[in-house]
């Protein structure tokens, strides 16, 4: 006999190629709710030949937060547990016997693992824990990179689903140029909030406005000193990379290794110091920093790590840099180990070619 009424509620735009999966993976769940926020494709119908309960509103101006808070009207009070996904995602099998056996009368809120992004065999390359599983006492907040806000002033009790899996089919096609300026809006409506400096400095930084990105993470710090270590260290590392593209190799330096400081036991600052020290012909400090980096193994699910400090990389750019310094064995050694990670990556195949190439010659010439 089920426990909770477990109910699961989304907001959909043009999601037609994503329903018939995400229905599937979903259906584990009571009810489903769905607030369709203006669909020109078949995403509605499709919806509701499947049984998902669908209202259609157009929010204007447009607010992830208010969206998200609408569709959450839609689910009923006598709801016990809420899980707000979207239909680029799905659920493992499973997950609605986990969720139930896991959660107690005073849970308000579940952490998961979230695949955000997969390579083309579906393994994951990206992951962090999640938390839209909840009870009825949030409210989304944020117009993007929205997230939920406990509305009790008491401690709110959280659990972890161990063998719960959502994995993230993000459709790239669909434009996101949105984001900037509601990011801009969500510091403008609050001018000193960590969480808004950081996700907009990060934006500048993926769009390679290096001043502004360093204005911004510099006030991130100041404002924020005793905050999450994690993202602190994440926050020098984005100073450090704009300093890197501005030609400023001594602060790129400093700060990468300020964030090595902040949070020793992630491989991130290594890597990329690594990287800064390699591009820069030190090839012994970035050997040093490849191989300390690689003996930190743990992939903390609490910390959103870089892709590259923990794909072929790292063993790739040892394998150059051994053989940049004439160490060919230690370099082929680390290039077959590069290729093993991603034995599609067209530089680490010519590297191992380049290698094998001069280790016959040596090998002949030393014979004679």
């Amino acid at each position: 006999m089920r426990k909770y009424k477990i109910c699961v509620y989304a907001i959909s735009k043009n999601e037609e190629k994503f329903v018939e999966k995400w229905y599937n993976s979903m259906k584990e769940a009571d009810e489903i709710y769905v607030l369709d926020t203006g669909s020109t494709d078949n995403t509605v119908k499709k919806l509701q030949d499947l049984g998902v309960h669908v209202e259609t509103k157009i929010i204007n101006p447009w607010r992830f937060d208010v969206a998200r808070n609408e569709s959450l009207k839609l689910v009923p009070s006598d709801t016990d547990i809420f899980v707000c996904t979207d239909l680029d995602e799905t659920f493992l099998p499973g997950w609605r016997e986990e969720l139930e056996n896991s959660w107690q009368e005073n849970t308000a809120q579940a952490y998961y693992r979230y695949n955000w992004l997969l390579d083309k065999y579906g393994n994951p390359k990206l992951s962090f824990l999640y938390d839209k599983i909840h009870n009825s006492d949030f409210k989304w907040h944020y117009p993007v990179h929205e997230i939920l806000k406990y509305q009790k002033n008491e401690k709110k009790n959280s659990i972890t689903l161990k063998n719960v899996t959502l994995n993230h089919y993000q459709d790239r096609t669909k434009n996101r140029s949105s984001y900037l300026p509601l990011l801009e809006l969500a510091l403008e409506e609050n001018p000193n909030d960590p969480r808004s400096l950081y996700l907009l400095a990060r934006q500048y930084l993926c769009g390679k406005r290096w001043e502004d990105c360093l204005t911004l993470a510099k006030k991130y710090l100041e404002v924020n000193p005793n905050g999450y270590y994690a993202q602190r260290a994440t926050v020098c590392r984005y100073i450090g990379r704009c300093y890197k593209n501005l030609k400023n190799y001594q602060e790129s330096k400093k700060w990468y290794e300020k964030a090595i400081k902040i949070a020793p036991k992630l491989r991130d600052g290594y890597i990329e110091l690594g990287i800064l020290e390699f591009d820069n012909y030190n090839y012994g400090n970035a050997i040093n920093l490849f191989e300390y980096a690689l003996t930190i193994k743990n992939n903390s699910l609490y910390v959103i790590n870089e892709i590259f400090s923990w794909d072929d990389t790292p063993y790739r750019m040892l394998s150059e840099a051994y053989a940049y310094t004439q160490r060919y064995e230690q370099a082929l050694d680390y290039v077959n180990q590069a290729l093993k990670i991603n034995p599609d990556n067209k530089r680490s195949q010519q590297i191992k070619i380049d290698l094998e190439t001069v280790l016959d010659y040596l090998k002949k010439n030393t014979a004679i």
